[in-house]
């Protein structure tokens, strides 16, 4: 079955709108970062957060008027990659979508208030209106309510390569099912406490920038947001391969895995979106280009996006759509440049192939080539 993106929508610290943040990339702009704290008396990070304006063209909606961070970042997302969409056909008939929610940390922000007033008075005095927006399906489960997808939906929990694992996911669904597309949607919100594990699994720095392919490498900063592809039988970039990957315990799997799915999915012309963020993700995926593709130009939007985590594949699926549709990358910002890899700049002649590689920090990885 052939299948393609027809539709993308995004919600990123640079704020939303698909060509709107891709222009800001273009010309190399790099997120603000904001202080995330929890209290006087604890340590306080550093985020690339969602700026409010960036979901002012959000609807007004009951499922929305408690709802977490991330499900509102999911929405927004959703609705836009529906709305590309119609505006390049016609109106979709949502009784034929199917949807797929990814995500890594669900919505930490009032999984820390309910567990908070447990801690704080007893379980007695926990908000029954918290405990729903802590479980991972409540976007899942908002979305669908908004859009009127009837049909099946799935929420999938991973890392960073979840995305991709969504987009296997749907794939599959639109093979097996009667429908006509199937909407991927992936989203994460930043909070102290998320920054305050990542620092304790030594992932956080304490200051940006991210500097992506350094050796030693030196960290990565959070951040939050969503994106959507909406997945169909047609479309302009075609998902030409998914390599579903697998997982790793150690660097040196996560560097022979990766390897593989290169070597899979390698084509000529390509460049490559990478996932590269300022951790030990850098070195493997440094070493499988350096082995597979050493020609080909490289792209991580980590150093202007963050972390975004569960959202991150996304992002880097829609960027690659983007440059194929565009026919240029972003610059690349703070890379090692003794790396030995070719990095993008806003002149870099692109081929007409692009592969997404994606290794999260959890022990997955995945990627996938998008082709016109």
């Amino acid at each position: 079955m052939s299948l393609h993106v027809a539709g993308a929508g995004w919600v990123t610290p640079l704020g939303g709108g698909v060509d709107e943040v891709w222009n800001r990339l273009l010309r190399g702009d790099e997120a603000t970062t904001q202080t995330v704290s929890f209290g006087e008396n604890h340590k306080s990070y550093f985020g690339f957060l969602v700026p409010k304006d960036a979901l002012k063209n959000l609807p007004p909606h009951p499922r929305l008027r408690r709802a977490s961070a991330i499900s509102r970042f999911a929405a927004a997302a959703g609705l836009d990659a529906i709305a590309q969409a119609e505006s390049k056909t016609s109106k979709i008939d949502m009784d034929r979508v199917a949807l797929v929610f990814a995500a890594s940390n669900g919505g930490v922000i009032y999984t820390k208030r309910f567990y908070d007033d447990i801690v704080k008075s007893g379980a007695q005095s926990a908000s029954p209106l918290f405990f729903p927006e802590t479980v991972f399906n409540a976007p899942a489960s908002h979305l669908a309510a908004i859009l009127g997808i009837n049909g099946a939906s799935y929420t999938i929990v991973g890392d960073g390569a979840v995305g991709i694992l969504a987009m296997n996911m749907a794939r599959d669904l639109l093979e097996s099912e009667s429908i006509d597309f199937c909407l991927v949607v992936a989203a994460e919100e930043a909070d102290w406490v998320l920054c305050d594990a990542y620092r304790k699994w030594r992932l956080v720095k304490t200051q940006p920038p991210i500097e992506p392919f350094c050796n030693p490498s030196r960290g990565t900063i959070l951040s939050e947001g969503a994106g959507a592809v909406l997945l169909g039988r047609e479309g302009s970039v075609k998902v030409s391969s998914i390599n579903d990957g697998g997982n790793f315990s150690h660097q040196q799997e996560a560097t022979n895995l990766i390897d593989r799915i290169l070597h899979d999915l390698r084509s000529e012309p390509a460049f490559i979106i990478a996932s590269a963020n300022g951790t030990f993700v850098d070195f493997a995926e440094r070493t499988a280009i350096q082995k597979q593709m050493p020609t080909s130009m490289v792209y991580s939007p980590k150093p202007a996006l963050g972390e975004s985590v569960g959202a991150s594949a996304i992002w880097q699926v829609i960027i690659a759509a983007q440059a194929l549709g565009k026919k240029r990358l972003p610059p690349m910002l703070h890379a090692c440049e003794r790396s030995g890899l070719q990095f993008a700049t806003t002149s870099s002649h692109i081929g007409s192939n692009a592969i997404v590689l994606s290794c999260g920090l959890n022990q997955q990885a995945a990627g996938l080539r998008l082709s016109v």
